[in-house]
């Protein structure tokens, strides 16, 4: 057993308890005993005296002062004025008058002759006499109490401890399950977990916990490989590009306008590398833990409206008639940057998808549950339904229902996502192919 380990601390804690109670549990037991053993004689030489009490005065009664035969047993005296007037032929107790000078009645005296018994002597002071009982070699269970306790004590607590050790040992059971599993779980290996315990307490919850987070690791360990994947594969191609461009460049010489396109090509690429690795930055910034510090009061309708002039030039270059069907002056705390991101890529999704001529209509408005609504509804070309749980997902594009000419990466709608989650806010999306779609984004009242 290590000596710096829990158990150890926990059973050295424990064992210093136990000790300190021990002790003292000794130390009260001996004082009430030693005090209900000491009242037991006192009564008992209290009820001879009285005994005594009422023979002496019947004998003074009939001026008679002798020993009574049936006080034989008792070794008592009576004295009047300092001076012995009877006593029973066993009394040999001396220097009485050392005991009168006190002004307690009963007294318990060490035996010299024997340590294992003790003396004790009641006085008893009536009118002008004193009646003392004496009796000698009374068995003193207190030292042999003394011995038992001392004797006993440490096999007490040799035997809690090792209680206390088994005990400690099927509490730290599941703990050291954890700590098994722990160190066999790797970054490619999250197949161990923990079996719960019967017992519905504090172990179980953590046991539940540890699975939890073994989980949690698992889904972001796969969900980061995938990423990475997906990166990998978006910017393999700008770079693919540029390379080739370049490497036909430098093959030979060529005229001024041959290198302004490679130019160009080279330009363009390096402006899709630099989109994508600023969405994924916008993706990473903020987490729940880090977002209430970035809040602060935003007119959504003012947001709204600037993210829209924003656009003004690809909705006339489409034909697309932007219907602004209820916009309600609406105030919220929220970041800023994050619900102009929201917007952004909602309107720009809807004209990427949305064919010439045809109508965008937009939303702002409180619900009867005093809830915030942004709706955004296009006549564009649609998702099927068994995809519509994907498109979230990072660089997914639904390049089969929708027009592949159309520029992106698929990470507009994961922002949306990621920046609505952080808002505590809810999205709904609804859509049927070649008829458009419909998302409404629902920001809870109280947040």
């Amino acid at each position: 057993m290590k000596f710096n380990s829990l158990k150890t601390r926990v059973l050295a804690w424990f064992g210093t308890v136990i000790l300190f109670l021990l002790i003292l549990f000794s130390i009260f037991f001996h004082y009430f005993l030693n005090k209900s053993i000491n009242n037991n004689i006192e009564t008992k030489l209290f009820h001879e005296a009285l005994k005594i009490k009422e023979k002496f005065l019947l004998q003074q009664k009939n001026n008679v002062l002798t020993d009574d035969k049936n006080l034989a047993s008792m070794s008592y005296a009576i004295m009047q004025k300092g001076t012995i007037i009877l006593k029973s032929k066993n009394f040999d107790l001396s220097n009485l008058n050392t005991y009168f000078k006190s002004n307690n009645s009963f007294f318990i005296m060490k035996n010299k002759d024997n340590d294992e018994t003790i003396n004790a002597l009641y006085i008893l002071r009536a009118n002008n006499y004193k009646i003392c009982v004496y009796q000698k070699n009374i068995d003193n269970k207190i030292e042999n109490l003394e011995d038992i306790l001392l004797f006993l004590n440490p096999i007490l607590l040799l035997l809690v401890l090792m209680a206390a050790s088994k005990l400690i040992d099927k509490i730290l059971l599941p703990i050291k399950h954890v700590t098994k599993t722990a160190k066999e779980i790797g970054v490619n290996d999250f197949s161990h977990t923990i079996s719960l315990p019967q017992e519905d307490d504090e172990i179980k919850e953590l046991v539940d916990s540890f699975n939890t987070m073994i989980i949690r690791l698992k889904d972001g360990v796969e969900s980061l490989d995938r990423f990475n994947s997906d990166v990998s594969h978006e910017l393999r191609t700008p770079l693919t590009v540029i390379r080739g461009e370049v490497e036909v460049t430098l093959r030979k010489l060529r005229e001024p306008q041959e290198y302004e396109k490679s130019m160009q090509t080279i330009y363009y690429e390096v402006q899709q590398m630099q989109k994508i690795v600023e969405d994924l930055l916008l993706l990473t910034k903020y987490s729940k833990e880090n977002i209430r510090q970035s809040f602060e009061p935003c007119s959504l309708d003012s947001i709204l409206l600037s993210v829209v002039d924003k656009f003004d030039k690809q909705l006339k270059e489409k034909n697309i008639n932007l219907v602004l069907q209820n916009i309600e002056p609406i105030s919220i705390n929220a970041n800023p940057f994050l619900i102009s991101s929201i917007f952004s890529n909602l309107l720009d999704n809807s004209i990427k998808y949305t064919p010439n001529s045809k109508s965008i209509y937009l939303f702002l408005y409180k619900d009867k549950q005093n809830n915030i609504n942004f709706e955004i509804k296009d006549e564009g070309v649609g998702i099927e339904e068994d995809k519509l749980h994907k498109i979230t997902d990072r660089f997914y594009r639904v390049d089969d229902s929708r027009n592949k000419k159309v520029q992106g990466f698929g990470l507009g709608l994961s922002i949306v996502k990621n920046s609505v989650e952080l808002h505590n806010a809810k999205m709904e999306i609804n859509s049927n192919i070649k008829k458009g779609t419909d998302i409404r984004i629902i920001f809870n009242s109280s947040f």
